[in-house]
């Protein structure tokens, strides 16, 4: 597996990937799907958008942005999906590390996620062993798709 910058030819993957995760209600805030334009669109506009890829399949990818602007700018927030199928295969890890090597090259010095839902235990543990610190609970921050209000945890971990 290789973990890499998208090019535009990834994009229907990517796509199709991102709306998964958007369609489940459970992970993502956006509650919209991206069609293949507003897609090419978004993944260009993030300071950095990384995909994993084996044998000419995409499998997943990242995207990377700043948290903030001005004197917090200096902090980037990241999404990661990947496909339903190929869950389970360690795909995440291997995009949270480039990742976080991304975000130093893009001169960031600290990556926090603003909204992990609670229940996503094995997002949570993989952020955890790679030494991301949980900032707190914030009860109801997040609705699921079925319209319940669950808690969302923040992270971080210095670059």
């Amino acid at each position: 597996m290789t973990v890499r910058q998208y090019k535009p030819n990834d994009l229907p993957e990517m796509t199709a990937i991102w709306n998964e995760v958007v369609k489940a209600g459970d992970a993502f805030p956006q509650e919209e799907c991206l069609t293949e334009e507003t897609g090419a669109a978004f993944f260009a506009q993030q300071s950095y958008t990384g995909v994993a890829e084996e044998n000419g399949r995409i499998f997943g990818l990242y995207i990377l942005h700043p948290n903030n602007v001005g004197r917090c700018g200096h902090i980037c927030n990241a999404s990661y999906a990947v496909a339903g199928d190929a869950r389970g295969k360690h795909i995440g890890e291997q995009l949270v590390l480039d990742c976080i090597a991304q975000g130093r090259a893009h001169g960031f010095r600290i990556l926090q996620f603003n909204a992990v839902v609670e229940s996503n235990v094995h997002a949570r543990h993989l952020y955890e062993r790679l030494g991301f610190i949980q900032l707190g609970t914030i009860r109801g921050g997040f609705r699921m798709k079925s319209g319940e209000y669950v808690n969302i945890c923040p992270y971080y971990r210095e670059l």
